[in-house]
Parts: C-alpha cells; structure tokens; sequence
C-alpha cells in the first residue's frame, strides 16, 4: 500500500541514487543498496544521515571507504557517539529534495501500480529539478 524512496543526494536539486522499498521496510538494509548505485566520480567526504541509519556496520562501511559518518545516535543507546552537529544540518537539504519531488502530484499520490513506471518518473522529476536549477544559476 506504501512505498518508502531512500535516496543519496548531493543537494536538493541533484539526487545520485535511489531505491524504492514497501513502505514498512526499515531504511537501513537499504543503505548498501543505495550506496552501490552512487557513481565513482562522486567523491563523499562526508555521509550525513538520519539515526535511522546509525547502525555499527553502515558506520564501519563508510569509514572503510574513507567517509566521515555524521550520524547522530539513537537516544536509547548505551554507548553516546559523537558527530559533527554543523554538518548534520545539512540534512535538510535532502528533507528539501523529498518535499520539491512531492510537489509532483504523481509521485506524491503515487498512482503507479508498477514500481518500474513510479521509478522512471522518479527519474523525470530528479531531471527536471536538476535542469530547472541549472537553468536559474544560468538565467
């Protein structure tokens, strides 16, 4: 009946990949997902994520690859972790991506009974953001 997008994004008009899960899916066995389909030229120094994605192993995952995690742990946690609190504002420019492709009345009402069609238009809007963008830094 739902359906959760979990996307990697550089900012709120360019997003580098995406998946879709049903919606009562947990988002951190998606992260591998994800994170595979980001391309090589990007060049993370920094993954800045929800707790919900604050698990050990996508922690070491991203250290391994030489990216600093700015994830803040859960609050029942036993052991209190420290991140950059600067940096973690700069989630909300992924908040700010979700809201712009939800001003898409299709992808907001989800009327796709496909995944692969609601994909593609996941694909047209995150162009069409990326192009409008382009367009206002060139106008």
């Amino acid at each position: 009946m739902t359906t959760k997008i979990h996307a990697g994004c550089i900012d709120e008009n360019t997003v580098v990949s995406f998946t879709l899960t049903a919606g009562q899916c947990h988002d951190a066995p998606e992260f591998k997902n994800v994170f595979n389909k980001l391309a090589t030229e990007h060049h993370l120094k920094q993954a800045v994520m929800d707790k919900a994605y604050g698990s050990k192993d996508i922690r070491n995952m991203l250290e391994q690859n030489k990216i600093e995690p700015v994830i803040p742990c859960k609050s029942n946690s036993k052991k209190q972790i420290v991140y950059d609190k600067e940096s973690y504002k700069l989630r909300n420019k992924v908040e700010r991506f979700f809201n712009k492709i939800k001003q898409f009345r299709r992808i907001a009402t989800r009327y796709e009974k496909l995944s692969r069609t609601f994909k593609a238009f996941i694909h047209i809007v995150a162009c069409c953001l990326s192009l409008r963008q382009q367009f206002v830094n060139t106008a």
